[in-house]
């Protein structure tokens, strides 16, 4: 008789393997990055949006200028927190994520 369920075993996806924090920071920060960047993305292309539209209206042009300087600040914090770890782990001596 043939099952339609696949063997799973240790040698086909081996278990996760994260034996210290630092590793774990190499693992999510690429990944958190790369989300901020597209939510940079998003937001600049939003705000971008509300002020073609705004139809010279005063509360859109404020809004739109918000929410583009919001998306900014996000990414310099992104930034700023990136090279916050870049310089604890050289001071340290950490295994550097990243």
């Amino acid at each position: 008789m043939v099952y339609a369920a696949y063997q799973i075993n240790s040698t086909n996806f081996p278990p996760a393997r994260i034996a210290t924090f630092a590793h774990l920071l190499n693992v999510i920060l690429p990944m958190l990055i790369i989300g901020a960047a597209i939510l940079l993305l998003i937001m600049l292309l939003w705000g971008a949006f509300t002020r073609i539209t705004s139809g010279g209206n005063p509360e859109n042009l404020a809004k739109s200028q918000k929410i583009m300087t919001y998306a900014i600040l996000g990414l310099v914090l992104v930034i700023l927190s990136f090279l916050f770890v870049k310089l604890i782990s050289t001071v340290f001596k950490i295994a550097a994520p990243i």
